[in-house]
């Protein structure tokens, strides 16, 4: 998630602005077509800024925490609705409805994104928090009928809170971004994408225990008991419940209508295929190797190294905004190891080297998406970027179903590579951080 060169002009930067402690933030201009392009300037070198800095930031502790803890039931509803619903409905069926709400919160996501930029983010995540978590909560007090429980889970997933989104415009480029320079900015993002994996290792293994311990239901009622909690925590500080987007005037196409951005979410579908293909691929490893922990020890694999790599990436402060084609070409050569391993010590061993790169490259994604959005609908631009990388994941789990090849998993990230690179390096202008002033502490 690159050193930015010092060039002569002619040569485009992945950031064009002098230092963004000295000019104010210019929204990019209307895009015919390709990547905004400007005049290159030199960078200083930025300060460097660690985790210990950012997370001294008012109101960066409980953020983060409370957008983790928010976000669980993106990774332990799905199971836990295998677990109620299979019993009773089968597994066909109880898998169809984990699917309906994973696709239903990739839909649902700029739509909640959308509503945060218009009525602030205490309206729209507080009242897309209990409708959704409401919902998962009547898949277990309900009746019993594959209807109700389709219906409760298709509302669950369209308004569940973007709080990734959110917590992301908050310490974006946004006007009045909560983090006091641009280089505390890339540091806190690149934190938030390296720790939102543990959301995947700690989620199925707490549905599981609660589900031993307890029952499945249990697992379910505590997936919504932390969704409704971590939303609570993000919309009762004072950054979220000030948080505004810049006024203009309503576009119906939002983010969509800047072609760079229309470039970058393409891409990102195609980075999402090799995530959502590996769980299908794990599955068929184990079987091949005679190992059935093999088919959870990968995407664990996987996100493990994500952890790593996104750590170790964001504790160094970059100048200018990532390039994104390189880093993508990394991430799909990171998986080729994987296409050669003929044992599952080292199958486990190359999953995470493909994961060293992940939270690197998609935590640049967003810094790019955040510098090119308009002002005024910087939530949804990122929630359209999650919806991106979902559609990928369900287009590549659905291809490893069809076809069990590793081949998938550098040919996916490949395309979003090369979509990239066809589109060349987009140039987006700077802005100015605006500290957050609230004597409040994290």
């Amino acid at each position: 998630m690159p050193v930015l060169r010092r060039s002569a002009p002619a040569v485009h930067h992945p950031l064009s602005a002098a230092d963004p402690a000295q000019r104010p933030r210019t929204a990019p201009a209307p895009s015919e077509g390709g990547f905004i392009t400007a005049s290159p300037s030199r960078l200083p070198a930025a300060p460097r800024v660690g985790y210990r800095e950012v997370l001294h930031v008012p109101c960066a502790r409980r953020l983060l925490a409370g957008t983790l803890i928010g976000r669980m039931p993106t990774a332990m509803a799905p199971l836990a609705l295998l677990l109620v619903t299979a019993d009773a409905q089968g597994y066909g069926t109880a898998s169809a409805e984990a699917a309906v709400y994973l696709l239903a919160s990739a839909v649902g996501g700029p739509l909640s994104g959308r509503l945060a930029d218009r009525y602030g983010q205490v309206k729209a995540f507080t009242a897309g928090s209990a409708l959704s978590n409401t919902a998962l909560i009547g898949v277990v007090t309900g009746p019993r009928q594959t209807a109700w429980a389709v219906g409760c889970v298709l509302i669950a997933g369209t308004v569940r809170p973007a709080l990734e989104s959110g917590l992301r415009a908050l310490w974006g480029p946004a006007e009045n971004s909560a983090m006091p320079t641009r280089a505390h900015q890339q540091t806190a993002l690149a934190l938030e994408t390296a720790v939102q994996e543990l959301i995947y290792i700690v989620g199925p293994l707490a549905v599981m225990a609660i589900a031993v311990l307890l029952c499945a239901q249990g697992a379910l009622l505590a997936t919504a008991a932390l969704g409704m909690a971590g939303t609570a925590v993000v919309v009762s500080t004072p950054v979220s419940r000030a948080w505004r987007a810049a006024p203009g005037p309503a576009d119906w196409l939002g983010p969509i209508r800047s072609a760079p951005l229309r470039t970058l979410y393409l891409a990102m579908v195609g980075v999402g295929i090799p995530i959502g293909a590996i769980t299908p691929l794990a599955v068929a490893a184990a079987a091949r190797f005679h190992t059935p922990s093999l088919a959870g020890v990968l995407p664990a694999a996987l996100s493990a190294g994500a952890v790593l790599g996104g750590l170790l990436y964001g504790a160094r402060t970059r100048p200018g905004t990532p390039n994104l084609t390189v880093l993508s070409g990394v991430f799909a050569a990171g998986w080729l190891p994987l296409t050669a391993a003929g044992h599952p010590a080292t199958a486990a061993v190359a999953a995470a080297v493909a994961g060293l790169s992940m939270a690197a490259l998609l935590g640049s994604a967003f810094v790019v998406a955040g510098s090119l959005a308009p002002s005024r609908s910087v939530t949804e631009a990122y929630a359209l970027l999650v919806a991106a990388l979902d559609i990928g994941c369900a287009l590549g789990t659905a291809a490893a179903g069809l076809l069990p090849t590793a081949a998938i998993l550098p040919a996916g990230a490949a395309a979003g590579a090369a979509v990239l690179a066809a589109a060349g390096p987009p140039a987006v202008t700077g802005h100015r951080p605006v500290s957050c002033s609230t004597p409040e502490g994290a």
